[in-house]
């Protein structure tokens, strides 16, 4: 199974990052995780979207070949970031490559909700017109107070948020698998 992450922060130490590196190596006999980086994909622009510069048909070539997205988002201003929401632009429009890919939406944060404001909001945003992706239900991660949670190395230290995700990314593999053709 080919998933890739969209990491909604650009920030070198990101706890999202952190956590996105965490999944990619704690489980990589289960799956490929490939982090897709968004520093270079430039603003979305609907005068060049039939044209777009080579970084961003890289991007949606790659999530277009994955079986499902890892969506990781910090939260900006009781909503996701300007970064993160480039990026789905760019992914809603002409070949719109989400279209029925699955999806799981997840974030940390140093407060005690774990960027829950971000991910309604992002989850809703899924659901719209150009995307349509299916996001797994019943399975929220909110990872709160996450500075105390890793170790600085990219190991995740907390037990319980350990156990939690080895059940939601069973959870989501097993789903994945409902939509690959």
């Amino acid at each position: 199974m080919k998933l890739v992450a969209i990491v909604g922060s650009i920030r070198k130490e990101s706890l999202n990052m952190e956590l996105a590196k965490y999944i990619q190596k704690t489980y990589k006999e289960n799956f490929e995780l490939e982090i897709l980086p968004l520093n270079d994909i430039p603003m979305y622009n609907q005068d060049i979207e039939n044209e777009a510069p080579q970084s961003v048909l890289d991007f949606k070539a790659k999530v277009k070949a994955a079986d499902a997205v890892l969506w990781i988002t910090p939260e900006y201003n009781a909503t996701i970031p300007g970064v993160l929401g480039n990026a789905i632009d760019w992914l809603s429009r002409v070949d719109r490559v989400m279209l029925g890919k699955p999806s799981i939406v997840m974030g940390t944060s140093m407060g005690n909700l774990g960027s829950v404001k971000a991910q309604i909001k992002l989850r809703d945003i899924l659901f719209a017109q150009g995307l349509q992706s299916p996001v797994l239900p019943g399975n929220e991660v909110y990872i709160g107070a996450s500075h105390t949670k890793f170790d600085g190395n990219g190991n995740l230290t907390d037990e319980g948020t350990k156990v939690f995700l080895d059940q939601v990314i069973t959870n989501f593999m097993e789903w994945v698998k409902l939509y690959i053709k």
